[in-house]
């Protein structure tokens, strides 16, 4: 197991068993996620099936490892798709942590591809209407034209393409499962 995913796991049980968040990193965890600062995605999944993910697409924590402490919590407790996993769960879950690359802005619909590229749709506002995002991470099961990508990330943002404008950004990752 990827000293990554070790450490999302480490978290969410501990969080789910003591209530506590973790405060220190392991020793085995390598020496650039403790030095670099990205967005990271955690996906918890239970027998085959999504139980949880929740991430961020910007850095919002001093490392990589925090990063995934805090996200690995977040997907077992917040994801508002799902109730909070619990302590019977804990056996039958398993964890893939993404790694984000900074987010680059789309000029034209022929950079993206859904296999090697997730993306972050958002809408274009005005100054009453706060904007809204929808991300989707790359290479997901069923997602393989740009048009379906696009249309669940607005899906997921609440995002009407009929009546709203929108930006979106491209980004890559490094998947640890």
């Amino acid at each position: 197991m990827h000293p990554l995913v070790a450490l999302a796991k480490l978290a969410v049980e501990t969080f789910i068993k003591e209530g506590k968040i973790i405060s220190f990193v392991p020793p085995e965890i390598p020496k650039e996620f403790l030095e670099k600062r990205a967005g990271v995605f955690v996906t918890i999944m239970k027998n085959k099936e999504l139980r949880g993910c929740i991430g961020t697409y910007l850095p919002t924590t001093q490392n990589i490892a925090k990063e995934v402490i805090q996200n690995a919590i977040s997907a077992a407790t917040q994801d508002w798709r799902f109730p909070p996993i619990t302590k019977k769960e804990l056996p039958f879950l398993s964890f893939t942590v993404y790694i984000l690359s900074q987010p680059e802005l789309v000029k034209d619909l022929k950079e993206l591809d859904p296999k090697k590229y997730g993306i972050i749709v958002k809408s274009i506002s005005d100054k009453e209407t706060p904007p809204k995002t929808g991300l989707l991470l790359p290479d997901l099961e069923g997602v393989d034209t740009i048009e379906k990508q696009i249309s669940i990330a607005c899906q997921k943002a609440g995002i009407d393409l009929k009546k709203e404008k929108i930006l979106i950004y491209k980004f890559k990752v490094k998947k640890y499962s």
